[in-house]
């Protein structure tokens, strides 16, 4: 097997299971020394375990790799500074960042609570922002210094995000603020040689297997499984994908596509009357396309299996 990520140092977030882990051990089979952090919490955000991230760190150095473990909060400034500290002094070099640590706090608006909003919002967002502003500072220093780069900072945002979700009011608004977080971010670091892209993964993990029907054969729960999305984020991480920044990819065991984002659809000239309005708004959403349902489709089916709490 080629290894695509040899030499490389990575740090996944929330690596301790499911999708996690198959990153970085995925990371670790194609030669980079990975940093698996994780708090070991709840589902929802609430204690902490660093068992989970010690026992993948076992895995990869019993495949012969190398791999440490890191217990900070993602969503913690001192946390995540410390966190990319930690790739840093241990293994020298730090070249990619996998955000992937979250929690879920479901529930529809009407009955959601501001710390069940917060907490969500704070996991997800804060959680992307504070290790890749790390990363940047890291790799901004290097760039300056005359020392090459190759970064890469591969985010998790989700179909409940870009595409919409009930119940998820939280939760996908996170997931579509680190879609644009993806593309400003790439704009803003192609300079210092790093690139910024993002992965909506679809599989049966820990945080998913109680939002719909349990798979009822094998071969639903294989293409379910969280390995279908390592291989993307590993290709995303290694050298050859140098040329490839600011996208969204969805990857699960049916698909692997790219997300295309916002686009202006059918326009006009501006109407300076409010009592003009409604004529012309309806023509123009009559010539333009119906929001894509969750798979994906202009106007396809909603996902409306969640349990609304």
């Amino acid at each position: 097997m080629s290894r695509l990520c040899e030499g490389r140092v990575a740090i996944v977030t929330g690596a301790g299971r499911g999708i996690g882990r198959e990153h970085a051990l995925s990371l670790a089979a194609h030669g980079a020394k990975v940093v698996v952090n994780d708090l070991g919490g709840n589902v929802d955000g609430s204690g902490g375990d660093l068992s989970p991230a010690d026992q993948v760190v076992e895995e990869i150095r019993g495949m012969g790799g190398e791999a440490v473990s890191n217990g900070d909060s993602v969503s913690s400034w001192e946390g995540a500074q410390r966190l990319i500290n930690t790739a840093v002094e241990t293994f020298g070099d730090l070249h990619i960042v996998v955000n992937n640590a979250g929690i879920l706090r479901d529930r529809v608006l009407v009955n959601m609570t501001e710390e069940e909003w917060d907490a969500v919002i704070n996991v997800h967002l804060k959680g992307t922002f504070a290790p890749s502003r790390w990363a940047a500072a890291y790799w901004r220093e290097q760039s300056k210094a005359g020392k090459p780069v190759s970064g890469r900072i591969i985010n998790t945002t989700s179909v409940s995000g870009i595409y919409g979700n009930p119940g998820q009011t939280n939760y996908g608004a996170a997931k579509a603020g680190i879609a644009a977080f993806t593309n400003i971010a790439a704009l803003e670091l192609s300079r210092y040689g790093v690139t910024v892209n993002a992965v909506g993964p679809v599989a049966l993990t820990r945080m998913t297997e109680g939002l719909g029907p349990a798979p009822e054969t094998d071969e639903e729960r294989e293409m379910r499984s969280p390995r279908w999305i390592a291989p993307i984020v590993t290709w995303l991480a290694s050298e050859e994908a140098a040329d490839v920044t600011g996208r969204v990819f969805e990857a699960s065991g049916q698909v692997l596509a790219v997300a295309e984002g916002w686009v202006r659809g059918p326009r006009t000239q501006p109407i300076e009357d409010a009592a003009a309005m409604g004529p012309v708004v309806a023509e123009l959403l009559a010539s333009a396309r119906p929001n894509s349902g969750m798979n994906g489709d202009p106007g396809g089916w909603p996902q409306t299996t969640l349990n609304k709490k």
